[in-house]
């Protein structure tokens, strides 16, 4: 089931809290640059992984880790966005809904392969990534909701206020 809440995601109490990125993303920006404050090693445990193994757009990259309150968290990174340029010189570019999809298929099957109970996300590539809500909602419905978790799309940012999550 998909709810819809207004709060600050990073105060969630899902199992994964999932955000999309671009495969050469600096975290620099946005949702991406709270996630890096809270959880630095994120960052570089991203960076060491896609040395190895370049990331592609429409994939998804996962992370647990610890938080301050030695709680596990895990986030689940989708490659929304296309690169610009290869390679030393690349940089975040734009969200494509061919990558949204192709990444939220992703998530669904990780998110029934691992028996995640519930997901939060943000408005999905909405924010740095370009798109438009009303194009994106709709493929979050196709792919999300009819998993066996809870779904919670934080609409509205509201920092530091505890969305009523309603998790089961």
């Amino acid at each position: 089931m998909i709810r819809e809440v207004e709060g600050d995601i990073l105060l969630s109490q899902a199992q994964v809290i999932a955000h999309g990125i671009a495969p050469q993303d600096p975290f620099d920006t946005g949702l991406a640059l709270a996630l890096r404050e809270r959880w630095p090693s994120l960052v570089a445990d991203y960076r060491h992984a896609a040395h190895s193994k370049a990331p592609q757009p429409g994939e998804i990259w996962c992370w647990s880790g610890v938080d301050d309150k030695g709680a596990v968290r895990s986030i689940v990174n989708l490659l929304t966005q296309d690169s610009l340029h290869t390679g030393h010189a690349a940089k975040p570019g734009k969200a494509t809904l061919k990558n949204v999809g192709h990444a939220l298929r992703e998530l669904a099957r990780y998110v029934a392969d691992e028996h995640i109970k519930s997901v939060a996300l943000p408005r999905l590539a909405t924010g740095v990534g370009g798109l438009e809500w009303h194009d994106v909602k709709p493929l979050v419905e196709k792919h999300l909701g009819e998993l066996n978790a809870d779904v919670i799309v934080y609409e509205v940012y509201r920092k530091g206020v505890k969305a009523d999550e309603q998790l089961g």
